[in-house]
């Protein structure tokens, strides 16, 4: 008699934790707003991009041994499975253009770095932007995967404009 009463005891104990369990993690999933669901995948293409630091510059390259700055940016935003184009120029007709006073973590920047076209022919992703300036990440022909500041004169006289893909 007083097994049956431990069983019955123990299986409702089983029960109710378990029902409890599945109705906090319910709660916690529609709790999460579209706001921490843009910001967590742009840290997270940020992430997968900063991966690539120090990687040397290969046009039309696409992984560890050499990435161009197109190359870049499309790995890392198809990380997060979301598709761009693979050339620069490309990229700035996809998404929203944004003014630099609004521009956020994981917009991109497009540069004209050529003398002899006026075309966009560079590209870079937004990493942080503080009181200190804006810093973007990109492959440079130079020194590789780097973060530099768009407060330098070089990356400030080439900007061209900023869109909002994410």
């Amino acid at each position: 008699m007083k097994l049956k009463l431990i069983l019955i005891l123990l299986s409702f104990f089983l029960i109710s934790c378990g029902s409890s369990k599945k109705t906090t993690n319910k709660q916690s999933r529609t709790t999460k707003t579209s706001k921490k669901r843009t910001s967590s995948k742009a840290d997270a293409i940020i992430a997968y991009a900063k991966g690539y630091s120090g990687t040397k510059y290969k046009y039309g390259g696409t992984t560890k041994r050499g990435i161009d700055c197109s190359g870049l940016l499309y790995v890392a935003f198809q990380s997060e499975q979301i598709s761009l184009p693979r050339v620069s120029r490309d990229m700035a007709q996809k998404g929203a253009k944004v003014p630099l006073t609004k521009v956020q973590k994981g917009d991109l920047l497009f540069f004209n770095t050529s003398k002899k076209r006026r075309t966009i022919n560079h590209v870079g992703l937004v990493v942080e932007k503080n009181k200190k300036g804006l810093f973007f990440i990109h492959s440079t022909t130079s020194s590789g995967v780097i973060i530099s500041s768009l407060d330098e004169a070089y990356w400030k006289k080439a900007f061209i404009e900023a869109r909002k893909i994410i």
